[in-house]
C-alpha cells in the first residue's frame, strides 16, 4: 500500500475500535472534539508532500521505493543520525515505533529459542513498514500490590497473561495502563512489563494487536480538552495525544502475532530492548525541551528588564548547564553508537541512560529557577477571551507593559507558552512523563551501572596504585545477574 496521506490516516481510524472517554463511548473517534486536536498532530506526521518534511520523513527502501524513514533500520551513524532528526519533526506518536525497534533489537535471541517468533517479527515488520502504520507500546501492567510477585496477587489478572491456548492462537486478559496514543494507532505492541519467573510463564507473553480486536477497550484521558486556545495554550492547544488504559479482555490472539508465549527466561529481554529505544526519544525531547527552557527564560528576563541581574544571569546559566548535558549525552550517544549481531546500530546504552537519568532527576529542579525568573503572572495572567475584550483592552495594554520594544500581546503569548510547558496542562504531564516515561530512576540507575567498564576502570586504579595482581571478577559477575 505505501505511505499514507493525511486524509487516509484519518480514515483508518474508522475501524469500529472501541473508545471509551469523559464517562462516554466514542462512536467516531475522527469526529470527536476531544481527539480533534490529537489526531490533527497525528495526520500532519503524514504530510510527505511538503519538501522539507520529505527529506526528512522518507528513505529509499530496498526496492528503490519510497518509506517512512519511521521504519529505517539504521546501519552506519549517518543513519542512526537520520533518525534522530525524523523524531525531532514528528509527534510523540510517531516515536511509539519504539516498541517496534525493540522487536528488531531481540529477534535473533527471541529466534534462537523459538525460530516462529522470529518469523512474526519480522512478519509484523513489514506489515507495519509496508502500509504505514502507527504503534504504541503497551507494557506496564496495573501490577496491584508492588510487594508482591505477579502470581501472587490477590486477583491474578493484575499482570496481563494467557488464560487459554489453543491450536490457532492464546487468550490473554489483563490491562495495560498509560500507553500514550493507543486510541489513535494501527498496532498495540504488548510487551512484558518486567523479568519473570518459573511461576509466571503465563505472565511471559509478547504479541500485536490491532486495536479493534474484540475485546480490546481504551479508556482515554488527556491533558488537552476540546476546544483550548491557542493563544493560551501555545502547545497543549496544537499538540497532545490521549493516554489509554487499555483492558484486554479475553482477547484472541493467533499465534503469527505471538512474539513470547511462556519462555519466561526472556520477558526480561523485551523491557530491557524498550527502555533502551524509548530512552533514546525520551532524551532527543527532552534535550530540545531544556533548550527551549533557556531561551524561554532569557526572553522573559528580557522583556521584564532583569536580565542583567547577576542573580538572573546564574539561574539562566544552570539551565544552560543542564541543557549542554542533555545535548552532549545525545551526541555521545549518535557518535560511540553500538552494533546489534544483526548489523542494526543503536545509540550507546550508557550514555542514553545516563542523559535521560540526568533529564528526568534534575528536571523539577530546572523548572524551578525558570518559574523564579517569570513571576507569577505564569499562573495568574488573564485569558485571551479577557484580552481580547475591548473593554479590558486598554489596561492591558496599560498596566501589562514593561518597556519600548516589548507589545503586551507578545509578553503574554511568552508567558502562556511557560505556563503552558511547566505549569499546566502539557507541563503537567511532563512533570509526571519525564520521571516515569522508558522506567524510573532505578532502572537508569542499573542500566548504567550494569554498562559501563568497571573492568577498565578497576584496571586504572590498580595501576594508579601500584598494585601488580589483576581486580576481582566480583564487579564483572555483579553486572551479569
Amino acid at each position: 500500500m505505501g505511505m499514507k496521506t493525511p486524509e487516509q490516516y484519518i480514515a483508518s481510524l474508522r475501524d469500529g475500535r472501541e473508545l471509551f472517554m469523559d464517562g462516554r463511548k466514542i462512536a467516531d473517534v475522527t469526529r470527536d472534539p476531544s481527539f480533534r486536536v490529537a489526531i490533527e498532530t497525528a495526520a500532519r506526521d503524514y504530510d510527505y508532500v511538503n519538501p522539507a518534511h520529505r527529506a526528512i520523513r522518507t528513505y529509499t527502501m530496498e526496492n528503490g521505493e519510497l518509506g517512512n524513514r519511521l521504519f529505517q533500520i539504521p546501519r552506519n551513524a549517518e543513519e542512526l543520525q537520520a533518525r534522530v532528526a525524523l523524531l525531532r519533526s514528528v509527534s510523540i506518536l510517531s516515536a511509539t515505533a519504539s516498541s517496534l525497534f525493540a522487536l528488531l533489537h531481540v529477534k535473533d535471541e527471541i529466534g534462537a529459542v523459538n525460530a516462529q517468533y522470529a518469523k512474526n517479527i519480522e512478519r509484523l515488520y513489514q506489515h507495519c513498514r509496508d502500509n504505514d502504520l502507527r504503534i504504541a507500546e503497551v507494557i506496564t501492567d496495573a501490577k496491584g500490590d508492588r510487594s508482591r510477585h505477579p502470581a501472587k496477587q490477590d486477583d491474578p489478572d493484575l499482570y496481563l497473561r494467557v488464560v487459554a491456548r489453543k491450536p490457532d492462537g492464546i487468550v490473554v486478559r489483563g490491562a495495560k495502563l498509560h500507553i500514550t496514543g493507543a486510541a489513535l494507532v494501527h498496532e498495540l505492541i504488548v510487551l512484558p512489563t518486567k523479568a519473570m519467573g518459573l511461576e509466571e510463564v503465563d505472565y511471559a507473553v509478547a504479541f500485536s494487536v490491532p486495536p479493534a480486536t474484540k475485546g480490546v477497550k481504551i479508556v482515554n484521558r488527556s491533558y488537552a480538552h476540546g476546544e483550548m486556545s491557542t493563544f493560551d495554550y501555545p502547545v497543549s492547544g496544537h499538540h497532545n495525544m490521549p493516554e489509554g488504559f487499555v483492558i484486554f479482555d479475553d482477547v484472541f490472539v493467533p499465534w503469527e502475532r505471538v512474539f513470547l508465549c511462556g519462555e519466561y527466561q526472556l520477558a526480561g529481554t523485551f523491557a530491557h530492548a524498550l527502555g533502551l529505544w524509548e530512552r533514546v526519544g525520551s532524551l532527543i525531547f527532552a534535550a530540545d525541551r531544556a533548550r527551549l527552557m533557556v531561551g524561554a527564560a532569557q526572553l522573559i528576563a528580557e522583556y521584564n528588564g532583569i536580565d542583567k541581574a547577576s542573580h538572573v544571569v546564574d539561574k539562566i546559566t544552570e539551565l544552560i548547564f543542564y541543557a549542554e548535558i542533555l545535548r552532549m549525552s545525545l551526541d555521545t550517544a549518535i557518535r560511540e553508537y553500538e552494533t546489534a549481531p544483526s548489523g542494526m546500530v543503536y545509540p550507546n546504552a550508557l550514555a542514553v541512560n545516563v542523559g535521560k537519568y540526568h533529564a528526568a532527576s534534575n528536571y523539577h529542579s530546572m523548572v524551578r529557577p525558570l518559574h523564579d525568573i517569570s513571576g507569577g503572572l505564569v499562573v495568574t495572567l488573564p485569558v485571551e477571551a479577557d484580552y481580547r475584550n475591548p473593554e479590558l483592552t486598554p489596561y492591558f495594554e496599560k498596566y501589562l507593559h514593561t518597556k519600548p520594544g516589548v507589545a503586551v500581546e507578545d509578553r503574554m503569548k511568552l508567558y502562556n507558552l511557560i505556563r503552558d510547558i511547566s505549569a499546566d496542562a502539557y507541563g503537567g504531564w511532563e512533570l509526571v512523563t519525564t520521571l516515569q516515561a522508558g522506567g524510573g530512576l532505578t532502572a537508569q540507575k542499573i542500566v548504567s551501572y550494569r554498562t559501563y567498564d568497571l573492568a577498565g576502570a578497576k584496571q586504572e586504579a590498580l595501576r594508579a596504585a601500584g598494585i601488580a595482581r589483576p581486580a576481582a571478577p566480583q564487579a564483572a559477575a555483579a553486572r551479569r545477574a
